[in-house]
């Protein structure tokens, strides 16, 4: 695993503990990132994943995956297993691997010292009735009816509560705390509900379930996690957060810190309008290239390193903003630019028959796996009397400045030879078909012993190149705040060229033989990688991102 530097990394959370640490409220950092298995992680878990397990590296400390699976209606373990591999991706290690089921025993005591303690109650209200009694804004709360039975009576309620005799909804645990308060989570808020549905990891064991308010911070304290990093939306929460953890007795308890989420423009993270993007059919699924999802960036090609600078420039900090997409794809340019081997590929292919080379001859030609890194050494590829060019670096009638190949003009093979154009063929319908060219021999490497200079060079496919299919990515959307187009209007902002496939490309065969998410500098064409999909019989290659950005808003 490559190992990630955190020394120099610095922000207001940091900052808070380096103050914490010297004044010995703290002795060690412990974090947790504790996502709901109950879909797949995007760009902005990427960020909370980043600032989590950096923050215990820097300090020495650990940081645990616990998977908050209080909710097992909406969850499943390909949800923890997908979790577990963007993590691993991303180039982190948990300490442990913990879930919030592993605490229901622990929980439900908490629960049940709540209600001897006078701070929980059953509630039989509705969910709509308990809307209404919960005021607003601007409007206190009022007490529910049932807000004042006895803690006997809570106690066999919960109890038959437990033991299965209601349905779902019938009765829930609220914490008394405070129907008046200016903050609405802590007017009474739900700490178990009734629920029939098995359990990803306990099974039927249990019928009422912990809402997350009230499993998440006790998890947190008797984990022994010291700082509870969250995003801003949870900061409303952190009374609450505090509450419970005060009232269960934990002498030494978690402080939470929040941080302003990962908002990225031309992106979706909401799971619901993915939901309707992966059911609809609108993408081929969760791990989709164009996604937001962190395995969509995964199958796209994008680099792990890319991804971890890319949230280490957006930076850590309270204030709300708006990244922009070509940020990214900045940082993915510059680390696939640095390593990634390059390779010749012809996208749209057109012949060029080389009347002067000897027919049935081919030769090797050796060119450099990566200008910048010869320790990567060289590689072959085949040269003979037809090879393939694009079909844009031809143009029967040229327009100024273009020096690529048109009829009397002369252009270097990239580590070939000088060739000239003479002439083409067109079919019925007047499209070229075929480039007639000649080559001079003493030019191999791409020099003229005469010195002659020429203004083009292009790439080329030769004898030996293979097919393959090529999948143009571009965003998903064309509108910059596509979360605000309204449902109505959803599909309309889906960007109709967000992909481009092109079935006849091909492909130098020097790197014939690729392994899924391999990624390749395509000369002159951007950065690609093999697809998971793609097979020896039919080969497959991802757009990842262009050589220069050419997205405009």
């Amino acid at each position: 695993m490559e190992e990630i530097k955190t020394e120099n990394l610095s922000n207001f959370i940091h900052d808070i503990i380096d103050e914490e640490l010297r004044e010995g409220v703290n002795t060690k950092v412990q974090t947790r990132f504790p996502p709901e298995p109950n879909g797949y992680l995007h760009i902005g878990h990427a960020k909370a994943i980043c600032i989590d397990f950096t923050t215990a590296m820097k300090y020495g400390g650990v940081c645990n995956l616990r998977l908050d699976d209080t909710n097992p209606s909406k969850e499943d373990i390909e949800y923890v297993e997908s979790i577990k591999e963007d993590i691993e991706w991303l180039g982190f290690k948990w300490d442990k691997c913990l879930y919030a089921s592993s605490y229901f025993d622990f929980l439900y005591e908490c629960a049940i010292k709540l209600i001897k303690d006078g701070k929980a109650y059953v509630d039989d209200l509705t969910a709509e009735e308990m809307r209404e009694y919960r005021g607003t804004l601007t409007e206190p709360g009022k007490n529910s009816p049932y807000r004042d039975r006895s803690v006997e009576e809570n106690l066999d309620l919960f109890k038959r509560m437990t033991d299965g005799e209601f349905p779902d909804g019938a009765k829930v645990l609220r914490a008394k705390i405070d129907m008046a308060s200016p903050n609405m989570n802590m007017r009474d808020p739900a700490v178990y509900r009734i629920m029939h549905t098995s359990h990803h990891q306990t099974g039927d064991k249990w019928c009422v379930y912990p809402i997350y308010d009230f499993a998440h911070p006790l998890s947190d304290a008797r984990e022994g996690v010291t700082y509870s990093l969250c995003s801003l939306e949870f900061e409303n929460h952190r009374p609450l957060y505090n509450w419970f953890i005060e009232q269960i007795g934990f002498e030494e308890p978690p402080r939470q810190i929040e941080f302003a989420r990962l908002n990225l423009n031309y992106c979706i993270t909401s799971k619901r309008r993915n939901i309707r993007l992966v059911t609809d059919n609108l993408v081929s699924g969760w791990d989709d290239p164009r996604m937001a999802t962190i395995c969509g960036m995964r199958r796209r090609g994008y680099p792990a390193k890319a991804l971890r600078t890319f949230i280490e420039k957006v930076g850590v900090s309270k204030a709300y903003s708006v990244v922009d997409y070509g940020l990214l794809e900045s940082c993915v340019r510059d680390e696939l630019n640095a390593n990634a081997p390059r390779a010749m590929a012809v996208l749209d292919p057109i012949k060029v028959v080389i009347d002067n080379y000897p027919e049935g001859q081919t030769e090797e030609i050796t060119v450099e796996v990566h200008p910048d890194k010869p320790e990567l050494g060289t590689k072959t590829v085949t040269f003979g009397r037809e090879i393939f060019v694009e079909r844009n670096d031809f143009m029967a009638e040229p327009v100024k400045k273009y020096f690529r190949l048109f009829p009397g003009n002369e252009v270097r093979l990239k580590g070939a030879y000088f060739i000239t154009c003479n002439s083409y063929e067109t079919d019925e319908d007047g499209n070229v078909t075929v480039l007639h060219c000649t080559y001079d021999p003493e030019t191999k490497g791409g020099n003229a012993p005469d010195g002659r200079k020429v203004k083009g060079t292009i790439h080329w496919a030769g004898p030996k190149a293979f097919k393959a299919e090529v999948r143009l990515y571009d965003r998903l959307f064309n509108v910059e705040d596509p979360a605000g187009v309204p449902d109505d209007e959803f599909v309309n902002a889906i960007n109709p060229d967000s992909l481009i496939v092109l079935k006849e490309c091909l492909i130098e065969e020097g790197i014939k033989g690729a392994k899924a998410l391999d990624s390749f500098q395509f000369m002159r064409n951007g950065y690609f990688c093999v697809d998971k999909d793609s097979t020896p019989e039919n080969p497959i290659f991802n757009r990842t991102v262009q050589l220069n950005s050419s997205w405009k808003k």
